[in-house]
């Protein structure tokens, strides 16, 4: 997929995993699609996770064939074998998983994504061969554990100063409400996870996220 193919898909990047759905995690992804997710990252890690690898990749196989169904590209998060086998579209790691330049031989040209928290992370994940980064946490989270504190936009306006040039996806409690702050910082996209994955109406949750940012 070229560099301007992957932007697209960043535009609204939706992650979850069934520990983040009040309901069911297949439902909601259908109806997040319905509302224009450009996106899916699969992310079953955490409290609440299933927790043998048999039933992740079942899951995992469900859902990949809601997303081909409406041709979304489907990133399973940090768990490389998983996205192997299963076909996935690519993978995304974070500083603490497995290293961007470690893994870029051994997935077969998938979307290689990295999260980073400076202009220094991102540098290198562009010199490992990402093909796109996920920066934040832009506001305070409770998705993941083990977030990082937020800096705001600081850091994509750091990146863009520096002239690093690849598309990138602002991450970490981001709502109808802030996202367009991210992408005037100079995001290509927003990430999210309970904007949409806990919302009564996940439809109508992507659908004002798309609206703010196309607007």
């Amino acid at each position: 997929m070229k560099r301007e193919g992957i932007k697209k898909h960043l535009a609204l990047y939706f992650i979850a995993g069934s520990q983040d759905c009040p309901k069911n995690i297949e439902e909601i992804l259908i109806e997040a699609i319905e509302g224009g997710i450009t996106l899916f990252q699969f992310r079953e890690k955490g409290k609440g996770s299933l927790h043998t690898s048999d039933e992740i990749e079942q899951l995992a196989v469900r859902l990949l064939q809601i997303c081909r169904t409406s041709n979304i590209p489907f990133i399973v998060n940090d768990d490389v074998e998983l996205a192997l086998k299963i076909g996935a579209d690519g993978i995304h790691v974070g500083q603490d998983d497995a290293k961007a330049g470690d893994i870029i031989t051994r997935i077969n040209g998938m979307i290689l994504g990295v999260s980073v928290h400076s202009a220094e992370e991102a540098k290198r994940a562009l010199a490992d061969g990402a093909d796109y980064i996920g920066v934040g946490p832009v506001f305070p989270t409770s998705s993941k554990e083990d977030a990082k504190e937020a800096r705001g936009t600081a850091v994509i306006e750091e990146i863009k100063q520096a002239g690093i040039d690849i598309p990138m996806v602002g991450i970490g409690g981001i709502t109808a409400e802030n996202a367009k702050s991210v992408v005037m910082a100079g995001a290509d996209g927003v990430s999210v996870i309970s904007s949409i994955s806990r919302s009564e109406h996940p439809a109508a949750a992507a659908r004002a996220l798309k609206k703010v940012i196309n607007g």
